[in-house]
């Protein structure tokens, strides 16, 4: 079991990171929640199935994790905000950096991550499965827990948004979507 667990470790540890970081936009807590996601394979590797592979599987328990905290964020800054009164947008903004300003010096690059902004957190994790952990529709539907057409659907309205925020035609991010 150990060598095993080793293994899943070594291979997805840095994507499942990758994967969370887009999630939380912080380095030090998507560290802290791979972690978490490492100690609930740990405590469940003896359960596992195979009804699925195990990258789904392990991408689905990291959602989760990070779905997790992203509630747990809201429920206290929605106990703050209720204690300190109303603030305006600039005063509620994290001063931790956006993924963009850390993952990439491009140019284009930042502004397909700043157009990300713009999108729906589960446009943006569509976007964060296919095209930067480059998962198949049938992964990233596992791992959602959704359709491979609602996967589709939900591709193609983030591809659409990013389209017009970013001022760009249909013609080549949609060809390569569909790839």
């Amino acid at each position: 079991m150990q060598e095993e667990f080793e293994r899943l470790y070594e291979t997805y540890h840095h994507s499942l990171f990758q994967y969370l970081f887009y999630m939380v936009r912080d380095k030090e807590t998507a560290e802290e929640l791979v972690q978490e996601v490492y100690i609930k394979v740990f405590h469940s590797i003896d359960s596992f199935e195979g009804k699925s592979s195990e990258k789904t599987w392990l991408y689905s328990i990291a959602r989760h994790v990070g779905i997790d905290w992203i509630r747990k964020q809201n429920r206290k800054k929605r106990k703050w905000l209720g204690v300190l009164g109303p603030l305006s947008k600039e005063e509620i903004r994290d001063p931790a950096p956006l993924p963009e300003e850390i993952v990439s010096a491009k140019d284009e690059a930042r502004e397909v991550f700043a157009g990300m902004e713009h999108c729906t957190p589960d446009q943006r994790q569509v976007l964060v499965l296919r095209f930067v952990d480059s998962l198949s529709i049938n992964e990233a539907a596992e791992i959602l827990g959704w359709s491979e057409s609602k996967v589709k659907t939900t591709q193609h309205r983030a591809i659409k948004k990013l389209q017009d925020v970013l001022g760009n035609d249909n013609s080549t991010s949609e060809r390569r979507a569909g790839q």
